[in-house]
């Protein structure tokens, strides 16, 4: 008779935080003990030195200071080794002048995007879904937010969700569809307009990527206009 695996249940709204240590490009943590008093963005990406994963850690490190004033810790994850991260990072700054100062996860076997149900076989069975837990001062799970691998996340949403939690609590009310704890202008201009194209998957394409006219930080993130 074929063994059943168990299957690991995905964590829900109101759940403690599932326990992990990890290393992450800032040394090894516990979790979530080694953040408790803090609210903390636990966010997972699909993979280091790709395009829109590459976007969003930009915007997050660009919103370090909105995250800090309302007592967030930032930490991402993906399956990438520790080096492939610090190296990712190294690119990031080097490309774009912004610092990525917040950990990131190294998780090379799955284990714990395993446990916090970060990966979707009917996405993909090798890399993790854009995941967002939000998790308050007392290590239990506020809202959690699922993205496709091609859609990258608005984080002045996320900010907007944590002012919400955070509201709540302190005021024991609730908040309405498009609620904003200050009034925010959503930029649309022809920056935030642009595509991605995806990356090369060959040397040869990579090379011949850099000549093609698109606007390029490295080979294998380069944005276009669709106008």
């Amino acid at each position: 008779m074929e063994e059943v695996k168990e299957i690991q249940p995905m964590p829900r709204i109101g759940d403690e935080a599932p326990k992990f240590e990890a290393m992450t490009t800032m040394g090894p943590i516990s979790f979530p003990e080694d953040f408790k008093g803090q609210w903390v963005v636990f966010f997972s990406h699909p993979a280091d030195f790709t395009p829109v994963c590459s976007t969003e850690f930009l915007a997050f490190a660009k919103m370090k200071e909105e995250f800090d004033k309302r007592n967030v810790q930032l930490l991402g994850l993906s399956i990438d080794s520790n080096f492939s991260h610090i190296a990712w990072i190294m690119n990031l700054k080097e490309k774009t002048g912004v610092e990525i100062s917040f950990p990131i996860v190294a998780d090379v076997d799955g284990k714990v995007a395993r446990l916090y149900g970060m990966l979707h076989p009917g996405e993909s069975s090798t890399a993790t879904v854009r995941a967002v837990f939000i998790i308050d001062p007392n290590g239990k799970i506020r809202a959690i937010i699922y993205y496709p691998l091609s859609c990258g996340r608005n984080m002045k949403e996320i900010v907007r969700l944590i002012d919400a939690l955070q509201t709540a609590d302190k005021y024991g009310v609730a908040t309405p569809a498009n609620w904003v704890s200050e009034p925010q202008v959503w930029e649309y201009t022809e920056e935030n307009t642009k595509v991605i194209v995806p990356p090369p998957t060959t040397y040869e394409d990579a090379v011949k990527r850099l000549k093609e006219g698109y606007e390029c930080i490295d080979w294998y993130f380069c944005k276009k206009s669709l106008k």
